[in-house]
């Protein structure tokens, strides 16, 4: 046989080798990361989650091609505290001054978005990031978020919703990154924050008699226009979630972006935003990650904010940052299951220490909470103070709104339900009550309910570090507040101080 014919054969097979050694090599690139957030938004309000008044046609687009997840929660439902957990992966107890609202963000606790960017990935947001609050102070250059892109405005369709356009700053923050360089951005929204304009649902051509009305608010004419208007503001964050979407098609990065979107907590009406009931923590999340997910699935494994780093970070294979106690769910992603999958996800923590002002020497109204799958437990630690601040400020923790006066009007059980005294311990039975309507704690029935939730709700926080756990509860009150005081606060504040002040030390 002639030489050559026996050496052809094996140089293909060796050339063929060669090619398959070579793809094989060759890393797949980074994904891309999208992380949307609306300011104020509450889980329920999106239609593939069941509602009809509020259009998220880009919400829903995500979560068909890729994961809703039904069981999301903030561990503290107030802005500042609740995006602080998100960027540094911990429960808001963890972040000393940045448990509370309008307050410093500590330097000490490294954030994604800053880890990303040490790993060549080009980090901005657009909107809203960490806030409010004082992040200067600490030495951060700009937000925490990242850098911010915000040049790029056009006219508001209603009064109250930001000039900010987010898709088209989105598109800037891209023409700055270098070839093939992935790329992490947070889109921030500022709706459906207050303010809104009166009656901009209406003109929208809403109907009334469409709004789902809560059982805690009066229903009247008043209370379901200021939810139409709520609507307007969700359904325009959605409007900038698609053209930020449709721009990662038409530019061929959609399928190797993975896009989260949520928001930080419940709407901005009373008994829901600052408030420790389900619906003030309870969120809306969809994930999409091109073919790496499979689509259409729903998952009712319990999520936690702080989980958004670790798994934004695994997914860009990096390893989670050793201060991170948030868990991953990128398994839950990549995995082809739905309904219940990980038995470990069963369990929630909740709490607040001090959100807005509202009461003498700004002392705020501390509560924990546990969230299984059938109860909430809920401890208030100062049950003789104002949960929603004190009715002579104005019941600062609870934004101003058409809702709200309708509500301080009439002396009535809307009003207790709102902005009245709450009892040391609830418990709420969610399954059969999610709106948190019928406190159970009382009931001899659910004693050894309440003491079990009490004890293993306390062990949680005893090992995640809680301050108010581990004998040094007093450090809540001496974080200072940052923001602007509401106007006449010096005098009520001077006129109600006791006649011998604790006034707690400032920090250092």
């Amino acid at each position: 046989m002639n030489v050559h014919l026996r050496i052809a054969p094996l140089f293909v097979l060796l050339f063929f080798l060669a090619l398959t050694g070579h793809a094989q090599n060759k890393k797949e690139p980074r994904p891309n990361i999208i992380f949307a957030i609306a300011d104020d938004w509450s889980g329920e309000h999106a239609g593939v989650n069941g509602c009809d008044w509020v259009k998220t046609p880009s919400f829903d687009r995500i979560a068909n091609e890729g994961v809703r997840f039904t069981n999301t929660f903030t561990s503290n439902p107030k802005c500042s505290p609740c995006r602080a957990s998100i960027l540094t992966g911990r429960n808001s107890w963890q972040l000393k001054e940045a448990v509370n609202h309008m307050t410093i963000f500590p330097k000490e606790f490294k954030v994604y978005p800053a880890l990303m960017e040490k790993a060549g990935y080009h980090v901005g947001l657009t909107g809203k990031g960490w806030g409010p609050g004082d992040y200067k102070v600490s030495g951060y250059q700009h937000n925490p978020a990242g850098k911010e892109y915000q040049k790029i405005r056009e006219p508001a369709p209603h009064r109250g919703i930001s000039n900010l356009n987010y898709a088209a700053n989105f598109e800037e923050f891209l023409k700055d990154r270098k070839k093939d360089q992935p790329f992490c951005f947070w889109y921030g929204a500022y709706e459906p924050h207050r303010t809104y304009e009166d009656g901009a649902g209406l003109k929208e051509g809403k109907n009334l008699k469409d709004v789902e009305v809560p059982p805690y608010f009066p229903d009247n004419r008043t209370v379901r226009s200021d939810l139409l208007d709520y609507a307007v503001e969700v359904e325009w964050f959605d409007t900038h979630l698609g053209r930020i979407v449709d721009h990662l098609e038409e530019i061929g990065e959609l399928e190797n972006t993975l896009i989260i979107v949520t928001s930080d907590h419940g709407m901005p009406f009373p008994r829901v935003k600052g408030q420790i009931l389900e619906d003030g923590f309870h969120l809306p999340l969809a994930v999409r990650w091109g073919k790496k997910i499979k689509p259409g699935r729903v998952i009712h494994d319990f999520i936690n904010v702080r989980d958004y780093a670790p798994t934004i970070m695994e997914a860009a294979g990096l390893k989670p940052h050793p201060q991170m106690t948030g868990k991953s769910f990128l398994d839950l992603l990549l995995s082809d299951k739905e309904g219940l999958i990980d038995p470990s996800r069963n369990v929630q923590l909740i709490g607040k220490e001090r959100h807005d002002i509202g009461r003498p020497n700004d002392v705020g109204y501390p509560v924990r909470a546990i969230r299984t799958r059938e109860f909430l437990y809920i401890h208030n630690y100062e049950p003789d103070r104002w949960p929603a601040g004190n009715p002579e400020t104005g019941y600062r923790n609870v934004d101003d709104s058409p809702t709200k006066s309708t509500i301080l009007s009439r002396f009535d059980k809307y009003y207790r339900m709102s902005f009245g005294k709450r009892p040391a311990e609830e418990l709420y039975r969610i399954g059969s009550d999610p709106r948190c309507m019928e406190n159970l704690a009382t009931n001899d029935e659910y004693k050894n309910e309440v003491k079990k939730l009490r004890s293993q709700m306390e062990s949680m926080l005893k090992a995640e570090g809680d301050p108010r756990f581990n004998g040094n509860a007093a450090f809540f009150d001496t974080i200072d507040y940052v923001g602007k005081k509401p106007h006449g606060w010096q005098a009520w504040s001077e006129f109600h101080q006791p006649a011998n002040p604790k006034t707690p030390a400032k920090n250092k």
